[in-house]
Order: structure tokens, then sequence, then C-alpha cells
């Protein structure tokens, strides 16, 4: 018999989440049956957009439920088996989430590619986190090689490896991150220009200056005043790939948008919403370019690793005062 710890929703939360909206259980799981499997998860992922799917309400993704696993991706290895498509040893990766072992009948579970690489990249750059920014670059707004591309968050999982795709495919690259720290890691991986937007007095100014003949394209994770400084410094017929508005996830009331959204109209842009679900047939494709800059030395990745199941909240809230550098994972 086997007994997986896991981290339930326990309230939802009001503005930031704290300690007191999840709770930590211990389950005895079943014996397996047939085409079953019992996955161990070695690595589980952390994310802003688990925020907004605590509340309850309708919206793009069903929310969390009340008093059960938070749901999330995981790297795991199937430890037992009844199922011969998934025998012992297998890295799987799982959205089971915050859990340490539990059950599948494997129509869940993605075999990892056999690769010598870490594991844990594809829950980042070669996973979720890097077709975030791989399709909304690519697939949502079509990036062009002479484009000037505003990054929001840059420091952050999706938005280091935007700067640098976009980098490679030729366009200048202004990133916002929020320390000297971060600005000075960002400026390593060949941005033109990065601001530090809590250093700034006014970051439409700070734009100006970084990108003095305007952006063709913004890659949106923050919203708030990013968004609108963006559509200040807009070029005419320039596209907004919107990711996420982190800004806001913590808000406890609606907030106003930007004071300035009759630029969309005035300067004829573009401004297209996506979720990666709709982008993974294109997996191999990314899969491939992806690893092969990797092969290359022409892309890197960061990462910010908590230990043990007991540090998983401590990360997640990590995510919103800007703890974490690249993608913020837990090892298990």
């Amino acid at each position: 018999m086997f007994t997986s710890r896991q981290i339930h929703l326990a309230s939802r939360p009001t503005g930031l989440p704290t300690h007191d909206n999840f709770k930590t259980v211990e389950q005895e799981l079943p014996e397996l049956q047939h085409g079953q499997v019992l996955v161990k998860n070695a690595w589980l992922s952390v994310d802003p957009y688990m925020r907004p799917r605590m509340i309850d309400r309708k919206s793009y993704i069903a929310p969390l439920q009340l008093n059960e696993v938070i749901e999330g991706g995981a790297i795991g290895e199937v430890i037992a088996s009844n199922n011969t498509q998934f025998p012992v040893g297998t890295q799987v990766s799982n959205l089971a989430g915050w859990c340490t072992t539990f059950i599948s009948d494997g129509t869940d579970l993605t075999p990892l590619p056999a690769s010598d690489l870490p594991a844990h990249l594809f829950l980042g750059m070669l996973g979720m986190t890097g077709l975030t920014a791989w399709a909304g670059l690519n697939k949502v707004i079509q990036l062009n090689a002479d484009d000037t591309v505003f990054v929001s968050a840059a420091s952050g999982a999706v938005g280091s490896i935007a700067c640098q795709i976009a980098k490679l495919k030729g366009c200048k690259v202004v990133a916002s991150v929020g320390s000297d720290e971060k600005a000075q890691w960002v400026k390593s991986l060949g941005v033109d220009a990065v601001i530090n937007y809590k250093t700034v007095d006014n970051l439409t100014e700070a734009l100006k200056q970084a990108a003095p003949e305007g952006i063709d394209v913004y890659f949106e994770n923050v919203g708030g005043e990013h968004l609108e400084a963006a559509l200040n410094v807009m070029n005419d017929y320039g596209r907004i790939s919107v990711c996420g508005m982190i800004a806001n996830y913590n808000a406890e009331t609606p907030q106003p948008g930007p004071s300035n959204l009759f630029f969309i109209n005035s300067k004829k842009l573009t401004v297209q919403g996506f979720i990666v679900i709709d982008y993974f047939e294109h997996y191999p494709e990314f899969l491939a370019q992806m690893t092969e800059w990797m092969q290359a030395g022409k892309i890197t990745s960061e990462v910010t690793i908590y230990e043990g199941l007991d540090q998983t909240v401590d990360a997640f809230l990590g995510l919103f005062s800007g703890k974490n550098k690249g993608k913020m994972l837990v090892k298990l």
C-alpha cells in the first residue's frame, strides 16, 4: 500500500494567497488495477496561471476545486505498472499537480522523449513554458526579423525565453524586470535594452528612450502600467501577444484597464490573447527547434528550485514577489 502526500486548496484566496488557503494531506492509494500505473513525482511546477484558477468563476480553465489536489505540471517516474505501454522506469510528464505519488490509467501521461537532457527542462524550456513563449511569438503574432519587441516580466520563466527567441529571430528586444540583479541577468541573454520598472519615474518615457523608433510587438505578461506604456509607444499596425496579466491576479476588486485603449483603434493594433493548450499540435516543431538551439548553445535556461513538497506553497507565493529567476520549480 502506497501513501500520497498532497497539497489541497483549503479555501479560496482573497487578494494575495496565504498558507491558510492550502493544506497538506496524506491519502492511502488503492491497489493497482489492470491498465494502471503508479507514478512517483520528482519535479513540480508552480505557475502564475494557477492563481486565477483559485477563483470560483467561469474562466478559460475550470476553477480548482476545494479540498482537492492543486492541479499543475509535474515530471515523475513509473514505479509500479500494470500497463505495458508504461513499464517501470518510464519518465512521464503529467498534470497530477502538487502530490508525491498518484495512480493513472496512462491517458493523462506523456512519456518524455529519449534524451540526455535533465528531466526538469520538460517543465520549463522544453515544456509548456517554452512552448508558450515560442507559440506566442511565432504563431500568435508572426514575428518578423525587423520587429522591435517589448517583453514584460522578462526575467520570468516565459519572458526570459521569449527574449531569447526574439533575438534569435533577429529582432531588437527591450525587456522589463523588477530589480537591478535581474536586469544584469537579462542583459546577459543578449537583449538590447533593459528597464527596471521599479526604479524609473515614468515607464512610458523609459520605454521611449529604450525604443526611440517605437515598438512593433509587445509580449504581454503583466498588464496594468506595462500595457499602458506599451500602447503609448506602439507603432502603427503593432501586434500584442497577451500571455498573461500577473499585475491583476491578486486584485481584490476588478481593476480598470489602461486609460489609452483608444490607441488600439487609432494605431490599427492587433491584440491577440492565447492559451498554450491551443498550440500543442505544434509541439514537435517547437521541440525540434528548441533542442537545436540548445545543442548549439544559442539559448539558455535558468531555474529557481525549492526543495520538498512542504516548500511548494512558498515557491508559488514567491512568484508574486519576484523571487524567481527563470522557471520556478519544486524538487521532491
